[in-house]
């Protein structure tokens, strides 16, 4: 199966980008940053089914404005990079894929009109969207009532499972856990958690809590901050009066860069104190500045600096495409691959219908920038390696520690006794 995929895709993986594709017209700015507001298809929607006779419509939905912007503009541009190779290598099923670029303006409520406006009123074939579980959770129940399929490219805090989402980022024993785990051996028990308010931060504690219980750590102090909050000095005089050997982050957005900075206005650096986040990646670093975070550590499955031919290609042609100042990191790369993991289901399929391209997907194989992949037929989550990284002075990531190969995605922790009672799975 491994080798049928890169054969198909062969041209489209490691060969040049076409720059007369149509579809390039719908990108927003390709410096970086958020994007002025929402873009979508200038064209009418296929009327009666996702493909007309030249189309096959699929929806972007990211926060292309607020607070989300600094990490999701780039993940829409990786998805738009893949939709541009796979049309100029012919498309799908002979047909181009069309997509409709929607904003979900870091706000909840928000993406969940916007996804049942995609799936109503566009009739899209399928969804590449969210960043935060707060999206992610507010679209599922649009997806289910109206039974469609959303591809979900971020790390996520896991106990959930729905039949219309395939998730391309991590399942907590594929970041959270291990990251604990490696922390515990090599850094210290006294674990101070910081994240944002709202599900992901307080699951993954709720997680992270349950293994320090059973592996001998120390909870000293958990503390939340809403979403675009930016005043940490309390929070950094309450880690100071903890003292503790870890801070782990889960933080989101912006709130990283008033984090990273007062920490170190407050005389902390890395040598002092040790910090994991898992939710700062290459291109968050670049808000942050490398200065303010150089030396802390991040737990993620792919980094710009990983190791593959595969993502020797990759970061070529994004940095071909974007600028040579801009980044790649792992929601880019999982955004990236999983384009190609729908539009692989759906050749397998010989059809973009729902069902059937979720009984093709069981199983299928890409040799991926951060290895090889799998989409294990059980949860709809992919095999992924993990990695733990440290930042580096140019604001790139160094590799200190990875499982080497592939680990199957256990979305509710269900091979771990010490996560019994986490969920009723």
């Amino acid at each position: 199966m491994k080798n049928n995929i890169i054969r198909k895709w062969k041209k489209a993986f490691v060969g040049t980008i076409s720059a007369a594709v149509a579809v390039s017209m719908l990108l927003t700015g390709c410096g970086g940053g958020a994007a002025g507001g929402e873009q979508q298809s200038s064209s009418t929607p296929a009327q009666g089914g996702a493909a007309s006779a030249d189309t096959i419509k699929v929806g972007i939905l990211h926060s292309l404005s607020g607070t989300m912007a600094i990490s999701e503009v780039s993940v829409k541009d990786a998805e738009m990079m893949a939709i541009e190779e796979i049309n100029a290598a012919g498309g799908v099923l002979g047909k181009k894929i069309e997509p409709v670029i929607e904003d979900g303006a870091s706000d909840w409520p928000t993406f969940a009109e916007k996804a049942k406006k995609l799936l109503q009123n566009d009739k899209v074939a399928t969804v590449f969207g969210c960043w935060t579980s707060a999206s992610r959770k507010a679209v599922l129940p649009v997806f289910e009532e109206n039974n469609g399929l959303l591809w979900y490219p971020v790390q996520y805090e896991g106990m959930e499972s729905s039949p219309n989402i395939f998730y391309s980022g991590a399942a907590p024993n594929q970041q959270i856990v291990p990251a604990v785990e490696w922390l515990l051996q090599n850094k210290g028990k006294k674990f101070f958690l910081l994240g944002s308010d709202y599900v992901f931060p307080r699951t993954a504690n709720k997680i992270i809590k349950a293994q320090l219980e059973a592996m001998g750590g120390e909870l000293v102090a958990e503390e939340y901050t809403p979403l675009g909050h930016t005043d940490y000095s309390t929070i950094v005089n309450k880690i100071k009066s903890a003292k503790p050997d870890v801070v782990f982050n889960t933080l989101n957005g912006d709130s990283n860069v008033a984090f990273f900075k007062q920490l170190k206005d407050a005389g902390i650096t890395a040598g002092d104190l040790t910090t994991l986040s898992v939710s700062v990646a290459e291109e968050e670093i670049r808000g942050i500045g490398a200065d303010n975070i150089q030396g802390h550590l991040v737990s993620w499955n792919y980094y710009q600096t990983t190791d593959t031919p595969e993502n020797k290609e990759f970061v070529e042609k994004y940095k071909a495409k974007y600028g040579a100042d801009r980044v790649t990191d792992d929601p880019i790369e999982a955004a990236y691959i999983q384009v190609y993991l729908w539009a692989e289901a759906v050749k397998k399929a010989g059809s973009t219908d729902i069902e059937k391209v979720k009984e093709a997907a069981k199983g299928l194989e890409f040799k991926a920038p951060e290895g090889l992949v799998k989409i294990e037929g059980e949860n709809q989550h992919l095999w992924k390696p993990v990695r733990i990284g440290e930042v580096q002075s140019d604001g790139l990531i160094k590799e200190i520690w990875s499982t080497g190969e592939a680990v199957r995605p256990d979305p509710y922790l269900k091979t771990y006794d010490w996560a019994k009672g986490l969920s009723n799975e």
